[in-house]
């Protein structure tokens, strides 16, 4: 067969991968708009310190990922996914109003981590659901190409961010009320244009196969963290959790990418320009780094994405220069792109189909206690010993897991070339 028609053969990615990429682009063009600005709202305005803004991002970030344990396991049993979709995007379209609400720095907060609340609860039965009704050979593409839509929100956030602290004289209040309409058109897409698949073309043990419904509906609701569960899963998914929690400690919050711009003494209203930067980088490289995942393999595009992450820390380590920070920032989104989706993919790859909800909570608690280890440290250090010393820190820390991708679980392309 000709290498024209293996390609005119594989399947095309399924229109629930698109519609959940809308859904995904949406929010994120919400939630990065008002992160773009946060670190500055809550450093320079409110008086926060860097050694608390750590604390905080460390537990949000880390909140969402643990929530997704609970919430996967729940769309396992239930055998459903879309119920939970709309409760976690729903609940972060209902902070957004209390951002520019906030007169001190406690509703903030508050709004902040029920808005990671938010995440967590839509986070593993999104990706359960992208894992259901991928094909397995397109499936990092897939993962991939929800992935960079979701990234294209992600910059399109800050650069709208930007736009208004320029129409808006640098009045953040003002701006961060424009990230509320994004936030409820998610919904809107989500319930008219996210299908679950028909029990008829899922796998004979997924959870949602009719063959188990009987089953489903005799047994009692379990922990899920039960410990029967968790033996199924095989050595190889858990060495995927394990490089994922390693990956999560040497990386930290984005914010610190925010203040580090601040730094170089960049005027206010071009701040969120940072992570436009980085979310394009992102955008631009998750989707086609997962269609070669798919056809060459997954652990030296994994193993290249970590080295990204020590191009990215070496330079934003370097110095405080706004030419040297925008290359460490466009690295960082690179080396997003080149692991985030792998990792997911990874994952699906190794749970069983009846527990990829409960895989990717596993799999999403791990990273998010090695999260808010990662941020809590990474903004003590930056208040006692400086801002590079942070950077060249977790530059270090990156040759774990990078050397752990040796071991890493082999693709559909990596068992051809074995």
């Amino acid at each position: 067969m000709s290498s024209r028609s293996a390609v005119s053969s594989r399947p095309a990615i399924p229109r629930t991968v698109w519609a959940l990429g809308v859904v995904s682009l949406l929010m994120d063009l919400s939630s990065e708009l008002v992160h773009a600005l946060l670190p500055i709202y809550l450093v320079s305005t409110m008086g926060m310190s860097v050694a608390a803004l750590g604390v905080l991002e460390g537990a949000a970030e880390s909140t969402a990922l643990i929530v997704k344990i609970f919430s996967g396991a729940i769309s396992d049993w239930l055998g459903r996914r879309k119920g939970l979709l709309l409760f976690g995007y729903g609940l972060a379209a209902l902070t957004k109003p209390l951002f520019p609400l906030a007169t001190v720095p406690g509703t903030v907060i508050a709004a902040r981590l029920v808005d990671r609340v938010g995440k967590g609860i839509r986070g593993a039965p999104r990706d359960a659901l992208v894992a259901d009704v991928a094909p397995p050979e397109i499936q990092g593409a897939c993962f991939g190409l929800r992935q960079s839509m979701d990234t294209i929100g992600a910059f399109a956030g800050p650069l709208c961010a930007i736009v208004l602290m320029f129409a808006f004289a640098d009045h953040i209040r003002a701006v961060l009320w424009f990230a509320v309409v994004p936030a409820f058109a998610t919904v809107a897409v989500l319930l008219f244009g996210v299908r679950e698949p028909d029990a008829g073309t899922l796998p004979p043990d997924s959870a949602h196969n009719p063959a188990h419904g009987p089953k489903r509906a005799a047994r009692a609701f379990r922990s899920p963290l039960h410990w029967r569960a968790l033996r199924e899963f095989s050595p190889r998914y858990w060495f995927v959790v394990t490089i994922g929690a390693t990956f999560t400690l040497a990386r930290f919050s984005e914010a610190f990418l925010v203040l580090r711009a601040q730094q170089t003494g960049m005027n206010l209203a071009w701040i969120p320009s940072v992570m436009v930067v980085m979310s394009v980088a992102y955008a631009l490289s998750a989707y086609p780094v997962g269609i070669v995942s798919d056809r060459i393999g997954r652990r030296a595009l994994l193993a290249l994405g970590m080295a990204l992450l020590i191009v990215a820390d070496l330079l934003l380590g370097a110095r405080a220069d706004k030419a040297v920070v925008f290359a460490g920032v466009a690295a960082w989104g690179l080396h997003m792109g080149f692991t985030q989706g792998i990792l997911a993919a990874m994952v699906a790859q190794t749970a069983p189909a009846s527990l990829r909800g409960t895989a990717f909570g596993v799999f999403n608690l791990a990273s998010g206690i090695a999260m808010l280890l990662a941020s809590a440290i990474a903004g003590a250090i930056w208040q006692r010993f400086g801002a590079s010393t942070m950077f060249f820190c977790g530059a270090a820390l990156v040759i774990v897991p990078l050397l752990m991708c040796a071991f890493a679980p082999a693709g559909a392309a990596d068992d051809k070339k074995a």
